[in-house]
């Protein structure tokens, strides 16, 4: 069965994004045109589906690392940012639109609150993961090639010669 880690991340993220706007999965609110995505940022973003792409982004990071919580998805989408001749710093990203993103997602069943001993945040739910396990599935088909990306690897490193 093919899952989120057989496909390449960045394929998956446009197709996922692509699907979750044309069926109206989830909304991007009215001042999200308006708003900077960080601390670090000096400019909002210039593509018009950025929510999409963020919100298949934190999907699939959920997927992958949940439980999970606002604050580490802050962490995971900050960058550093300029301050003229002083050194750079890391800021963290800005946690409304994560915050809006995870709430609209686990409005729509894709994701769910959970507490592991410890660990507190949000993990992938059942039709979240059918959701993203069904999309890498159609690019696959897409690709035609039948090959992972664990078999990418052994393939590209069969051809090398030293």
């Amino acid at each position: 069965m093919v899952n989120v880690f057989d496909i390449n991340p960045q394929k998956l993220i446009e197709r996922a994004a692509k699907k979750l706007a044309e069926d109206k999965i989830i909304e991007m609110p009215d001042w999200a045109n308006f708003v900077k995505t960080g601390r670090h940022k000096e400019r909002p973003p210039v593509r018009r589906d950025w929510w999409y792409v963020r919100a298949a982004a934190v999907l699939r990071s959920v997927y992958k690392l949940g439980p999970i919580g606002t604050e580490k998805l802050r962490t995971k989408y900050g960058g550093r940012q300029e301050r003229g001749y002083q050194p750079e710093v890391f800021r963290k990203s800005g946690g409304s639109v994560i915050r809006k993103i995870l709430q609209q997602l686990e409005k729509a069943n894709f994701i769910k609150k959970v507490e592991k001993g410890v660990h507190k945040g949000r993990v992938i739910a059942p039709k979240g993961k059918s959701f993203l396990d069904k999309t890498a599935l159609e690019i696959l088909k897409e690709n035609g090639k039948k090959q992972t990306k664990s078999q990418e690897v052994k393939v590209s490193q069969e051809g090398k010669t030293n």
